[in-house]
């Protein structure tokens, strides 16, 4: 198939899908209600990710197993992507969303009862559903909400305020660890759930409801997503999303392990150690705000990809260079985050409106392919680290970048060829 059609088709559908809904203070909130509960989510991981040293102590079971809480968090996001999507197609976006956020709510409460390790990753899988309710249905809401352009900038602000959780989310762990119980940690997550609850109903705009679809059989569902999954040009601008994605879910999930209890640094050096790496991502989200408007969208995935790549190196030297290790991981990892904030937005933006399908649809086609695609790779890294340490870290970042270069690049390359040829900048 062709370099034009491909972009056509899918130029055609993001034309069709296009709303014309100002950015202005009023319209914030509901994308600011929305970062909330998306920030209780993600704190839900990088909080509890450093305490799972301890957890798994706590539960007499091997260190090994502390990135499998963050696996299963991801694991349970996708397991029910499939049907949170087009179920807010059908009964509307809002019903959805709030339902979610309740039962996430409520499960960080119910982990305060788990005894061990078993029904502790059992109530991870069933908090990680919460991550769909956001990529499925929250994004969803903000893509159809916004203009293009506004859409991209409301998503990478949205960024920025929820990366608050991965930088707080290491050094209160740490303080978790050494004064407090891991279980105070939940039930403030399960607080700020509750307060995102009530932001989400008084501000979502009630212009969701009115893109219901009509009830239609239940396995129309597995017709839409066949449609979606057939459709080439969304797998191809699809698969690049966990490439760039993954190199920071794998720091995430195996800093721990690297940082403490191999490298032997303290707690609260851990917690330190994260704030290059997301600062890097802050300030990727901030660049992109800035120069979207300058260059053909997206071009500014072409100048983040070549600084991921560039990150990567620095791991690998670093490996290479044990006596570096430290500070080349730090500097590979923030090039690694400041290369995806310039690049991941718009990425997600053009394979959500590659498809004509609903976007709830296509967003949860979206994301259960960004999380299985996790967990895949985070559980097969993390048994890898057991042989080979750090070397499967590194070797697996770079392989992942380095990858995106061949088919990923070209799908892109076509589709901003078609943008061009239709007239969008």
């Amino acid at each position: 198939m062709g370099g034009t059609p491909v972009g056509y088709f899918c130029e055609q559908n993001m034309m069709t899908n296009n709303q014309n809904m100002t950015l202005n203070r009023i319209t914030l909130m509901f994308p600011l209600a929305l970062v909330l509960f998306e920030f209780s989510v993600y704190i839900g991981n990088d909080l509890i990710q450093p305490a799972m040293l301890s957890i798994t102590e706590q539960f007499a079971v091997s260190a090994t197993w502390a990135p499998s809480s963050m696996s299963f968090y991801l694991l349970g996001g996708a397991s029910v992507a499939w049907l949170l999507g087009p179920l807010s197609d059908r009964v509307g976006r809002k019903k959805v969303l709030l339902a979610g956020v309740a039962f996430f709510t409520l499960c960080c409460l119910l982990i305060l009862l788990t005894h061990n390790i078993e029904q502790f990753l059992t109530l991870r899988f069933l908090q990680g559903m919460g991550l769909s309710v956001i990529s499925a249905v929250g994004y969803a809401a903000i893509q159809e909400t916004f203009e293009e352009r506004d859409a991209i900038k409301v998503m990478a602000l949205m960024a920025n305020i929820s990366l608050l959780a991965p930088l707080l989310g290491p050094v209160l762990g740490a303080f978790l660890i050494d004064y407090v119980s891991w279980h105070w940690g939940f039930v403030a997550i399960a607080v700020v759930s509750f307060i995102s609850w009530f932001g989400l109903k008084k501000f979502m705009p009630a212009t969701q409801e009115s893109r219901k679809q009509p009830k239609q059989p239940f396995s129309h569902i597995f017709d839409d997503f066949k449609k979606v999954l057939s459709n080439r040009c969304f797998l191809g601008l699809s698969i690049a999303l966990p490439m760039v994605g993954m190199p920071l879910m794998l720091w995430i999930a195996l800093s721990p392990i690297i940082l403490v209890d191999e490298l032997k640094l303290s707690s609260v050096q851990y917690g330190l150690a994260q704030f290059p790496v997301f600062f890097g991502l802050i300030a990727g989200n901030i660049i992109l705000i800035k120069i979207i408007d300058r260059f053909p969208l997206g071009k500014t995935i072409l100048f983040g990809l070549p600084i991921m790549l560039l990150g990567t190196l620095f791991l690998m030297l670093g490996v290479i260079w044990q006596a570096y290790l430290v500070p080349c991981l730090l500097i590979g990892m923030t090039l690694i985050s400041l290369g995806e904030g310039i690049s991941f937005s718009v990425m997600y933006r053009f394979a959500l409106m590659s498809s004509e399908v609903s976007k709830g649809t296509v967003a949860a086609a979206v994301s259960m392919l960004m999380m299985v695609s996790y967990f895949v790779v985070i559980e097969l890294v993390r048994v890898l680290y057991t042989h080979f340490h750090i070397w499967a870290f590194a070797l697996a970042s770079l392989v992942l970048i380095v990858f995106w270069f061949s088919s990923p690049r070209h799908a892109l390359k076509q589709h901003m060829l078609a943008r061009q040829q239709d007239g969008l900048n």
